[in-house]
């Protein structure tokens, strides 16, 4: 039964990479991608309308096939604007965030941590365009359990010698590198019932060498390049609904994640003008080769709290029994004196 359990978490993660002989590391990812805006580009560091805005994400994929050894991964954010009127509306803004992922029977865990920093430049006399460049930087490490691992050559003559197979001496517990990040993003709201956001991102620009074996081959070990492009828009449809489109691509090596979808979302109350004011949301969404997604939630006082399940689609099915993640996030973000008195919202807060 280990046996076996371990065999599935190897052609598990052996899949999921889609990279074949030539697998690279990658980077971890949500269904609620617009949950966590900074792991998806520094550029939406402090894109929102508020004082400050504090999230958390918990997944949990694959746990019908690994049962214990599923994938288990969260991520912790925060971000604020701290210089503001730097010209007119223009104002910086910091964050910081962490995640964390593990994975398997041999708990191999990837943690990360992450500053951000990002300049929203306003034009127009309205200001409701805003070109936005951001930068992020920190440290991220790697680590495996090789008590837990097992090898061919433990086993001879009917016994077992753990430890003895020759690849354990070739082999670190973990790896420690540092990461920088880089992004754009473009919001415009052309009118007060549509607004829309389009970024590009490239993550991981030091490709930092990341293998646990000692003796290992440059060009099979560096993390590669996540580049990434988003696209999001918030529809007006009468006084309380709202359609909330986006789309999601990044590659990475020879890997590919194309996300596309909508939510709606309706205000609840009387006073449903206000950017606080209570909320439900349900969506919709497709990760390309791979699930179909739903994901719903409500709105109120400031907070968010939304769920997501993935259905899987992919080949992986038959070992999945169709299941694939389920994920529960909540944000906070807290509201300005100036969003009640004056109005204002953010050209496209949809990431």
């Amino acid at each position: 039964m280990k046996c076996r359990k371990t065999i599935a978490s190897a052609f598990l993660i052996a899949s999921s990479m889609l990279c074949g002989i030539d697998a690279k590391a990658q980077d971890v990812h949500f269904t609620q991608f617009n949950a966590t805006p900074m792991i998806v580009n520094p550029a939406f560091t402090g894109a929102f309308q508020g004082e400050y805005r504090v999230s958390a994400i918990y997944r949990d994929q694959w746990r019908s096939a690994l049962g214990s050894a599923a994938f288990k991964t969260y991520a912790l954010s925060f971000d604020m604007p701290v210089i503001r009127d730097i010209s007119i509306d223009d104002y910086l803004a910091v964050g910081g965030q962490i995640y964390n992922d593990r994975a398997g029977d041999g708990n191999l865990n990837n943690f990360s941590a992450l500053a951000s920093v990002a300049y929203h430049k306003f034009f127009g006399e309205s200001g409701k365009a805003a070109l936005t460049v951001g930068l992020q930087g920190g440290y991220a490490s790697k680590n495996i359990d090789l008590s837990r691992l097992y090898f061919a050559g433990d086993f001879r003559e009917g016994r077992f010698y753990q430890g003895t197979d020759p690849n354990y001496t070739n082999l670190n517990n973990k790896v420690d590198n540092w990461l920088i990040n880089a992004g754009l993003a473009f919001s415009h709201a052309p009118s007060e019932k549509f607004s829309y956001v389009i970024g590009a991102g490239a993550n991981n620009l030091t490709q930092p060498m990341e293998s646990m074996m000692k003796r290992a081959e440059t060009r099979d070990v560096g993390l590669g390049i996540r580049y990434t492009a988003q696209v999001g828009a918030i529809i007006g449809v009468g006084e309380r609904m709202s359609l909330r489109p986006a789309f999601l691509f990044q590659t990475q090596s020879a890997a590919q994640e194309i996300i596309g979808g909508m939510e709606l979302h309706y205000k609840l109350g009387d006073d449903y003008t206000v950017p606080t004011a209570p909320a439900i949301f349900l969506g919709g969404w497709y990760r390309h080769l791979d699930a179909a997604m739903i994901t719903a939630g409500l709105e109120f006082n400031g907070f968010r709290i939304g769920a997501g399940y993935d259905f899987n689609t992919s080949g992986l099915r038959q070992s999945t029994n169709g299941y694939g993640g389920f994920e529960l996030m909540v944000r906070y973000t807290a509201p300005s004196p100036i969003d009640f008195a004056r109005k204002l919202l953010y050209p496209c807060a949809r990431f």
